[in-house]
């Protein structure tokens, strides 16, 4: 079966006048459809950088990345906007819910880009947020809900297109402990229905709800571990 990211040997360098930061050294890593992944890294471990560049927000240097089938390394900017409006879902830590709209309509946004017709907009958006338990708040604006229903609702935003992959950085970076056990648990319902999660996170007890953790240092993968108990099982 094909991965659904496979990364070959990417770098990325940042050039400043004479002076050039090589922040990923080399990543190779494949990741299969319905994976949950954890990203670790410390701070300049080069783990927003590797995120960026698999939710096609920036391009490698070098190497060459695989998305669902698709060279996306050296896309044109508009390819690589359509590949992330049809390919991936990103969940952020700063929910980027627009205050004025609806759950609803915050929801349906994605489809707006997509072309889809007003009708079907609203009844996937409904799905979506059904999905994430929220569909008795469909009405309300962001100012009327919780930090938690709040990225619930960036969740359902995130899985409305349904994405081949779930791209969540630092989602629960705003929350609660009790709130940010609440959307863990609502991710690994999303990957038990059949999604590829990947979450890029620097808190440990976050990391351990995904079956997988990748950590970087240095520009580098450091361990890439199945947990323990998966292995057990097997």
């Amino acid at each position: 079966m094909q991965p659904v990211i496979e990364l070959n040997e990417i770098r990325k360098t940042y050039f400043m006048g004479h002076n050039s930061l090589e922040v990923l050294k080399g990543i190779t890593l494949s990741i299969q459809r319905n994976e949950y992944v954890a990203l670790m890294g410390p701070s300049g471990s080069g783990k927003s950088t590797l995120m960026n560049i698999l939710g096609c927000l920036d391009t490698p240097t070098a190497g060459q990345y695989i998305l669902n089938g698709k060279d996306v390394s050296k896309m044109p900017d508009d390819d690589l906007a359509e590949v992330r409006n049809t390919e991936i879902g990103f969940v952020f830590q700063q929910f980027n819910l627009l205050p004025r709209l609806t759950a609803a309509e915050n929801v349906a946004l994605p489809l707006i880009y997509a072309g889809i017709s007003k009708k079907d907009r609203t009844e996937r958006a409904m799905v979506a947020l059904q999905k994430v338990g929220l569909a008795d708040r469909s009405h309300h604006k962001p100012n009327e809900m919780s930090g938690g229903q709040i990225q619930r609702v960036a969740i359902a935003r995130a899985l409305v297109n349904n994405p081949s992959l779930l791209l969540a950085d630092e989602p629960t970076g705003n929350l609660d402990t009790k709130t940010s056990i609440e959307v863990m648990e609502i991710f690994g319902q999303i990957q038990a229905a059949g999604n590829t999660v990947v979450l890029v996170t620097h808190e440990e007890d976050i990391a351990e709800y995904a079956k997988r953790i990748v950590r970087l240092r240095d520009g580098n993968i450091e361990s890439d571990n199945l947990k323990a108990i998966e292995i057990m099982a097997k």
